[in-house]
Formats: structure tokens, C-alpha cells, sequence
């Protein structure tokens, strides 16, 4: 049975946050009242910014992408490359499809790229460019004809390497607006903004709950809470490694579970003791010490098998496998948003360069989805077609009978009046 060498303090909240919803729909109700006024005040009440037009002109994109360092932008262009062609590998193996199941009958799908996205790209603390890239550019590979990136300013400023890599990856419009005024504003549509049918990107908490309750009338990625990751090690790695990888994502946020499993007591209480010492020295332990604190755990397994049943369990965002045996993990673990294979590889890497998607399942949601990939910004919808008259007249004979059970007379008269027209007809 596994033992618990250090456990968390506080435990993640699945429910819901009255107040929090109750404050978000009343804005929400307020842009869609009074459109680009309510927006202003928002704007300018948090991010101290109320420009003559939110969305910014060609050449203010030429001016603010001529004042981001060159070195800035060839690693932004690095990143997007990468993500670009895991992106077109991705979209390669989606294919569209027609069968002919019976003489004359014929079923398939397409694959249809939704026709407006809205980006929303975090600022504060962490202003996430790499965000840009996992969804503006993304969606562009899918063929989406219109895509709108949206960020907010960082303290009055223009954040001039988002903008850049808004711009790089494809952006149709880009829109200085931050927080749950510009999630609305793309959903509902005002004098600032045109309304797009699907929203993706992460943000706060009255960002995820702006696009919760506003899902339905658009579609959303993902319902993001607080990022999380998991470790599992052996002895074949060594404690700073593990300290590191946990630390690099309780940096995230107060709330961000950062969990180890290993099968080494000795390398459990090592890493727990490296975790303190590089929390002295480290330039976010504000936030990283009370995540771990209050959310990190070290738990000690029997074996491999007993580090993936628990694994499984946790469902976890982020898994970092460095193991004698990676490969049983990545055959046998089915419930996580990205795995990473390996000491040489690390979360850091998914989140920024490496070319998958950073978008990922929270809170037991690996259960069910996968992350934001290509696919995601691409509806999957089917057609028929009959040419035989004498296969549409068999079918209707069941269609007839079928909705017969289920008192559906309407139904049942579409299915008869072909089976009145084209029994006996030649094909």
C-alpha cells in the first residue's frame, strides 16, 4: 500500500464558487446590455486601458513587432515552426469519408473548419505568449478563415512579444482587451468586435467561468482549472530533476498540485528536501512554496503497477515518466493530457517549444478529453445520399416500423411516403 512521505495541506475544489459565477454572469449581462461602454469601464477599471479602438491596425502591428528583439523572434518562429508541424501532421491523418453501405446508399463525412475562432492570450504576471502559438496558430492550420487574438495590456503597456506572436502565427485581428470583458465580448458580439463561434485559450478563474457560462452559446476548448503535474521516478534519476520539474509548474499558481510518485524512499525525502533548498534561491517561490506547500505531495509505491494504478486515478494534465521502464507507462496509461517520456524531455518543453499542444485537460478531465490539438477547430459532420429507389423503400419499410415504436407519427410518415413512391421502381 502506498505511503504518504509528505502530503498536501489543502485539497483541490471541484465545486462550484457561487459568488465568483454570480459576478461573472452580472458582467456578462452588462456587455451584452450596454456593449462597448460596459466593456470600456471594465477595461479600463482593471487594466487601466481605454484606447480610441481596441483592435490594432496593420500598422501598429508593424511598429510593435519592429521593437521586439530579433533574438525574441527567431525563437518565437522556432516554437511555431515546431508547432506547425506537429499541427499539419495532425490535420494530415483526418480524412474525409464516403461508403456505400448499400446498393445506391451512400454515407460519409467531412471535415469543416468552424468559421470564426476567438484566442484569448493571458497577461499579469505570466503573459503567455507561448498561448499564441497553441491557438492562433493552430487554428489557422485547421483552415479556420477568421481567427481573432485577443490579450490584454500588462499594467497600461502593450505586451509587444505577445503581439508578436499573435501576428507571426497567423492572426486576422488582434484586439488589445483582457479578462471576462473580452471573452464576452467575443462571444456576444459589440461595436468593438464581431462575435466568433468557438473561444480557446486558458486565463483566470473569471475567464474560465466567462467561457463556462457562455458555452452553449459558443464552443469552448476546455473548462481549465489550476495546472497540474505529476512525477513519477525511480532511483534512475536523481532528486534536483525531480525538484525542478515539480517546481516548474507549482510556479503556476497557489492552487497548482504538484505531485511525485516514486518507488525510492530514499529519492522521495531527497526531492522533498531539494524542493525546500531550491525554494530559497528561486525567483517564484511567492507562489511555488504555497502550491507546494498546500498542494504538493510525495506519495511511495510498491512498484511500477502501483504508481499507474494511482496515476490513472489522478487523471493528472502534465505526467513526467522517468522510470526503468518508461515504455510500460506510455502502453498501459490511458487518463492523462500530455505525457513526456523520459529524463531528456520535460513539461517545460510542451508548454513552450516542442511542438504539442500546451491547451490540456484539468481536474479528472483526462478521463474524457484530450487537449487542444487541430482537430479541435474542425467540425466532423456526415451526409447521405440514396440514388436506388429500391434501397430507400426497404429502408423506409424499417424506418416505418422503428418509429411506429416510438409514436413518432410524423416520422414515420416521412419513412412511408418512400416507401409509397419508390417500391417497385426501378433503381
Amino acid at each position: 500500500m502506498a505511503e504518504m512521505l509528505k502530503d498536501a495541506t489543502a485539497k483541490a475544489a471541484h465545486g462550484a464558487n457561487t459568488e465568483l459565477t454570480d459576478n461573472v454572469r452580472g458582467i456578462i449581462a452588462d456587455i451584452e446590455d450596454r456593449g462597448e461602454a460596459a466593456v470600456r469601464e471594465l477595461s479600463q477599471k482593471f487594466d487601466n486601458w481605454n484606447p480610441e479602438s481596441f483592435r490594432l491596425s496593420e500598422q501598429q502591428i508593424a511598429d510593435i513587432v519592429a521593437t521586439v528583439d530579433p533574438q525574441t523572434i527567431d525563437d518565437i518562429t522556432f516554437a511555431q515552426t515546431q508547432i506547425r508541424r506537429f499541427a499539419e501532421a495532425q490535420l494530415g491523418t483526418l480524412s474525409d469519408v464516403e461508403v456505400e453501405t448499400l446498393p445506391g446508399v451512400f454515407l460519409g463525412h467531412r471535415n469543416i473548419p468552424v468559421s470564426s475562432v476567438g484566442c484569448y492570450v493571458p497577461g499579469g504576471r505570466y503573459p503567455m505568449v507561448a498561448s499564441a502559438h497553441m491557438s492562433v496558430l493552430t487554428a489557422k492550420v485547421a483552415g479556420v478563415p477568421r481567427v481573432v487574438a485577443m490579450t490584454p495590456p500588462i499594467n497600461g503597456e502593450i505586451p509587444a512579444e505577445t503581439v508578436t506572436a499573435m501576428h507571426l502565427a497567423g492572426a486576422d485581428e488582434i484586439y488589445l482587451l483582457g479578462g471576462i470583458q473580452a471573452v464576452a465580448s467575443l462571444a456576444i458580439g459589440n461595436e468593438i468586435v464581431d462575435s466568433v463561434d468557438f473561444i480557446v485559450g486558458p486565463g483566470n478563474a473569471f475567464v474560465a467561468e466567462a467561457k463556462r457560462l457562455l458555452f452553449g452559446r459558443v464552443g469552448i476548448d476546455l473548462l481549465a482549472g489550476p495546472t497540474e503535474t505529476l512525477v513519477i521516478a525511480d532511483d534512475t534519476v536523481d532528486a534536483e530533476m525531480c525538484a525542478i520539474d515539480l517546481l516548474g509548474q507549482a510556479e503556476h499558481g497557489p492552487t497548482s498540485p504538484a505531485v511525485m510518485l516514486t518507488t525510492s524512499r530514499e529519492l522521495g525525502e531527497a526531492t522533498i528536501a531539494e524542493v525546500a533548498k531550491q525554494l530559497e534561491t528561486l525567483a517564484t517561490a511567492d507562489i511555488a512554496s504555497v502550491s507546494w506547500a498546500d498542494y504538493g505531495r510525495v506519495i511511495l509505491c510498491k512498484d511500477n503497477a502501483e504508481m499507474l494504478a494511482i496515476a490513472e486515478d489522478m487523471a493528472f494534465e502534465h505526467v513526467q515518466v522517468m522510470t526503468n521502464d518508461d515504455q510500460y507507462f506510455f502502453d498501459n496509461m490511458v487518463n492523462y493530457g500530455a505525457l513526456f517520456l523520459g529524463p531528456m524531455t520535460n513539461v517545460s518543453y510542451g508548454d513552450k517549444v516542442i511542438g504539442t499542444n500546451h491547451t490540456l485537460p484539468t481536474q479528472g478531465a483526462a478521463r474524457y478529453t484530450g487537449g487542444l490539438w487541430v482537430g479541435k477547430f474542425i467540425k466532423t459532420v456526415t451526409h447521405q445520399r440514396v440514388e436506388n429507389a429500391e434501397s430507400s423503400a426497404m429502408i423506409g419499410e424499417y424506418c416505418s416500423r422503428l418509429c411506429a415504436i416510438e409514436n413518432f407519427a410524423g416520422h414515420q410518415a416521412q419513412a412511408d411516403v418512400r416507401v409509397r413512391r419508390y417500391s417497385g421502381s426501378a433503381s
